[in-house]
């Protein structure tokens, strides 16, 4: 009890209150919208279920960012890499195991049920963090000589290609494995990769990506993958193609059509809190997965855009507390670890936004801190208590400016 008492001290002087602060803001945010987005369970036999599970996560979730303030991640990495990257693949292929793996309605085998635990746990979203602890534990080591050499841009580029192709295959969830390769875009930016490696990944996946369009043209059949659904009705509602009018409205792009009426319907100030027209309704025609993917479609319905750039404004707090604990770092490995947490935290926020926006497909990526999932929530605090540890370890002021970030 010494050592937590200590701990918690060592915290509260140096830990990153204000980051701290910044979360729990959004996170309570995001209970308010979690509790009118399941509201119309009211029906079912225990309609605060995910409340009060959303509610103790958060609570754990605190734990968690203290807990994790007082571990000293680049000694913990160090040592433990190699069980690190074992955890890392077999954890993520435990979805694989028969009666773990679930599809908890996502289209997706992206879940593990475990016989007597209250809630089922994504392991794609947990390994998150060990996966960031990882790149920046090798992109500090392959700075000497050179990191930009194509033995270390192989390396670093072969570990991501690893854990993204376990993940697509394994559970079928490009949209967690588009976020590991943009931790992977940032940290190799932040670590200061060439920028001619990032312009031949450009020219390599432009030319990908015209192989695939060329492939669809000359087997329309290909086009009926449920993936490649999701893609072509964003295009067509962005090009504003009326042949596919049914599909995107009533079809397959029904989800977001209804996201942006949910938005649209709110104006400036919104319905009100619990007023939402969609939001409260059980209908076929409401928000689907409004407490998860389209949550920020519920904050734009019953708050309207003062609410949306509100919640919005947190987020973008959060991120931009970690860049300046970043720049404070102590060592290259801390700043790159924290500039991976960024990263995940940007991309969650423009991937989630842009679906609710219609502007982006469909693959079921949580606004953080805010839509509803044990996984998520306590992941994200756990990572923000990572930043919080190297906030408490950052240089001192007649230091900082030998830091590279």
């Amino acid at each position: 009890m010494s050592w937590f008492s200590d701990s918690f001290k060592a915290f509260l002087r140096k830990g990153d209150l204000v980051l701290l602060g910044l979360c729990l803001a959004a996170n309570s945010f995001g209970l308010l919208l979690v509790f009118s987005a399941t509201r119309y369970l009211s029906t079912n036999a225990n309609p605060n279920r995910s409340i009060i599970i959303q509610s103790i996560c958060m609570l754990l979730g605190v734990l968690v960012y203290i807990a994790m303030s007082s571990v000293d991640v680049e000694l913990f990495t160090e040592k433990s890499w190699k069980f690190l990257l074992i955890f890392n693949v077999l954890f993520n292929l435990a979805v694989r195991v028969p009666g773990l793996g679930v599809d908890n309605g996502s289209g997706n085998l992206s879940w593990i049920h475990i016989p007597g635990f209250p809630m089922d746990i994504q392991p794609a979203e947990i390994v998150k963090l060990t996966f960031i602890f990882l790149l920046a534990y090798q992109c500090a080591k392959l700075q000497e000589p050179d990191i930009s050499r194509p033995s270390s841009v192989f390396s670093i580029a072969g570990h991501t290609l690893l854990m993204v192709g376990i993940i697509a295959v394994a559970s079928g969830d490009f949209g967690m494995a588009l976020i590991y390769f943009f931790i992977f875009v940032v940290v190799a930016w932040s670590a200061g990769i060439k920028k001619r490696w990032f312009l031949l990944a450009f020219v390599l996946a432009a030319l990908a990506i015209g192989g695939v369009v060329a492939l669809l043209i000359l087997k329309p059949e290909l086009q009926e993958i449920y993936f490649i659904r999701r893609v072509k009705v964003v295009i067509d509602h962005l090009t504003g193609n009326q042949e596919t009018l049914l599909e995107q409205t009533q079809g397959i792009g029904m989800q977001q059509t209804r996201s942006i009426l949910a938005i649209g319907s709110g104006g400036l100030t919104g319905m009100g809190f619990l007023q939402g027209l969609q939001t409260q309704s059980s209908s076929n025609w409401a928000l689907n997965a409004r407490s998860t993917d389209e949550i920020f479609a519920v904050c734009g319905e019953e708050f309207g855009l003062i609410g949306c750039l509100v919640l919005l404004a947190l987020l973008a707090g959060i991120i931009l507390r970690c860049i300046w604990v970043a720049r404070r770092a102590c060592s290259i490995q801390s700043g790159l670890l924290v500039m991976g947490v960024a990263g995940m935290l940007l991309a969650q926020v423009c991937i989630n936004v842009a679906m609710c926006l219609y502007i982006f497909p469909v693959v079921g990526i949580t606004l953080p801190f805010v839509s509803y999932g044990g996984s998520s929530l306590i992941t994200m605090y756990a990572s923000v208590g990572v930043v919080s540890s190297v906030k408490m370890r950052s240089l001192p002021s007649w230091l900082r400016d030998r830091s590279n970030l």
